[in-house]
């Protein structure tokens, strides 16, 4: 493993807050706290993805994959990529005049998506950073990616202008993250996410609080229009978006011009 930095300090002038899930906390301590869940979590994350979304996940990770566009011969930055899903992806699409960085801040999730690869045979660089002081010269990549971990950043603007910053002109980035689900379904969507999902947290990894978190940060997290709104102020051009699962999630799309 690369790793280019460890456990970066993202914290801020004393007297700032930000949220962590329904919790308002001090900015410093939110990449702590959000360490110690996935930290937690890490072991047995797939198994949760596959159980919390019933296999969904990875036909919204494969149709991200296909909007990317990414082909043989590109260079991808997988950011906040844990257990490397689109990185084994898009090893495959670029091939081996391409390339593909795994990178994620928490190294428990990072060692995971190590071993997914070594286990594949598939060597890829990897990098421990921050997705908000990424190491990486401008103009780097032909697409950039993030699922389901923008929610989770302190300073979301700050990250996608890095993440915009990484592109070549012409490149793209793509989030994939939970959003806003239409209205007839919500009543049953609380219902899933602040009972359901803490029972399963309980009863699979034995941390129910992990999975109040994730409910309560999704919650958090800046519905469709709001997100698309970000993107362009970080300076992305063309900013799309598709709704998933009747917006469960949906998955953002921006080109550096």
């Amino acid at each position: 493993m690369t790793d280019t930095s460890t456990a970066p300090d993202s914290s801020s002038p004393s007297g700032q807050t930000t949220h962590f899930g329904f919790q308002t906390v001090e900015e410093g301590l939110k990449q702590k706290k959000v360490a110690e869940v996935f930290s937690s979590v890490a072991q047995k994350y797939d198994i949760m993805n596959d159980m919390m979304s019933f296999g969904l996940h990875r036909l919204w990770k494969a149709f991200t994959i296909r909007l990317s566009g990414v082909r043989e011969g590109d260079r991808v930055l997988d950011v906040a990529g844990g257990t490397a899903d689109l990185s084994l992806a898009f090893a495959k699409r670029v091939g081996e005049s391409g390339q593909v960085w795994l990178t994620d801040i928490n190294h428990d999730m990072l060692s995971r998506g190590r071993d997914r690869l070594i286990d594949k045979g598939i060597s890829l660089p990897i990098a421990q950073c921050d997705a908000e002081k990424l190491p990486f010269p401008e103009s780097s990549f032909d697409c950039v990616t993030v699922a389901f971990g923008l929610r989770n950043m302190t300073h979301k603007d700050i990250a996608l202008a890095e993440m915009r910053r990484v592109l070549r002109p012409g490149g793209r980035l793509l989030v994939l993250e939970f959003s806003q689900v239409c209205k007839p379904l919500s009543p049953l969507y609380d219902l899933y996410s602040f009972k359901l999902l803490p029972w399963m947290g309980e009863k699979v990894v034995g941390d129910a609080d992990s999975y109040r978190y994730l409910a309560e940060s999704i919650r958090r997290h800046p519905a469709q229009e709001e997100l698309k709104t970000m993107m362009e102020k970080a300076g992305l051009a063309k900013v799309d978006y598709f709704n998933l699962s009747a917006g469960i999630v949906a998955v953002h799309r921006g080109y550096r011009i």
